[in-house]
């Protein structure tokens, strides 16, 4: 007689086999699967009443999944975007699981069967301007600590480069010769280069002139020489965004993320008349169509779509009311 499958048998494949060797995700993908699966295990096993590694597979059913979903949204308050994330993370392992347990058949496909969350797309955000000249004056030239987060503001807000790439880089990957680019890993791990505006390599040049701290060679460390944590980088954000706000009171509603950045550079790019399928390459975009968003974002490139077309011209009289029935139908 065979032994129970255990989840924890089928999740260390999963993470070992799937992830590294036959997909070789990048290692932003195989922590974000990490997390979700950390949250999961957290939320499951006191409530049934197993330790972690001994759950049975068979316990992990689409109730238990959607409790955990509506756990994330109600108790810890994440948004619905998240939560489809985490979703996408257990998707995955199941579709996994299909073939490795066939015999939870009826139990795999009921997981899979869960939808995704329709929730309604805001409009990308971004600054302007004035706000990012205000942010990158922010840092204290006058201290190392100041340099190195004007450095790593205006590479973020000239390149576009994600959070994980910015925190990611080091010397090595800044060419700073003819055609001065930097070279990044990005997601699915497709390499791509993105070039270095004049301004901006004069300050990298001097940046790399500093003495480097710790073992390593990560281009833009914390103190002790470690690469910047997440909660690392968002702090100096929201410490320059605090003090860039006093002159340019904009900025106090607004929240300052490395995304956001990327955003306002794509918003630069589209509205100085770049093509979408350059910013896709430029942003290190699976599809064009992601690059659609910021087509929706910028009012100024609408009104000047209104301005090369010939309004139509109205014509006075008096309002006929229509019908009451067909009213209240175009009304829904």
């Amino acid at each position: 007689m065979s032994l129970p499958l255990t989840l924890a048998a089928l999740l260390e494949r999963f993470f070992t086999q799937r992830l590294m060797q036959q997909r070789q995700a990048s290692p932003h993908t195989i922590r974000s699967y990490r997390d979700t699966f950390r949250q999961f295990l957290r939320f499951t096993a006191p409530r049934l009443q197993q330790a972690p590694s001994r759950l049975p597979f068979q316990a992990i059913d689409a109730p238990v999944i959607m409790a955990f979903l509506e756990h994330l949204e109600t108790q810890q308050g994440v948004s619905v975007r998240s939560r489809n994330l985490r979703l996408t993370a257990i998707h995955s392992f199941f579709r996994y699981a299909a073939f490795e347990a066939p015999m939870h058949a009826a139990q795999i496909q009921r997981v899979l069967a869960i939808p995704s969350k329709r929730f309604t797309r805001t409009l990308v955000a971004f600054l302007t301007r004035p706000e990012v000249e205000a942010l990158l004056a922010a840092p204290d030239p006058r201290t190392w600590a100041g340099r190195r987060d004007h450095a790593f503001l205006l590479l973020a807000v000239q390149t576009g480069l994600r959070l994980s790439e910015m925190t990611g880089l080091t010397r090595a990957d800044l060419l700073l010769g003819a055609g001065a680019h930097v070279r990044v890993m990005g997601k699915g791990r497709k390499e791509r280069c993105t070039p270095i505006a004049t301004s901006t390599l004069a300050v990298l040049k001097a940046w790399l002139r500093e003495p480097q701290r710790g073992a390593g060679a990560v281009l833009f460390p914390s103190a002790q020489g470690a690469r910047l944590s997440v909660h690392g980088v968002q702090y100096l954000l929201n410490k320059h965004r605090r003090a860039a706000a006093t002159v340019c009171p904009s900025l106090h509603d607004k929240r300052v993320t490395v995304h956001r950045l990327r955003h306002t550079m794509a918003m630069d790019l589209l509205q100085a008349g770049v093509d979408r399928s350059v910013i896709a390459l430029w942003l290190g975009h699976e599809s064009v169509e992601t690059t659609q968003i910021y087509l929706e974002a910028t009012l100024a490139m609408k009104e000047q779509a209104l301005a090369k077309t010939s309004p139509p011209h109205g014509r006075p009289g008096r309002y006929q009311p229509g019908d009451q029935l067909l009213g209240f139908l175009n009304s829904l």
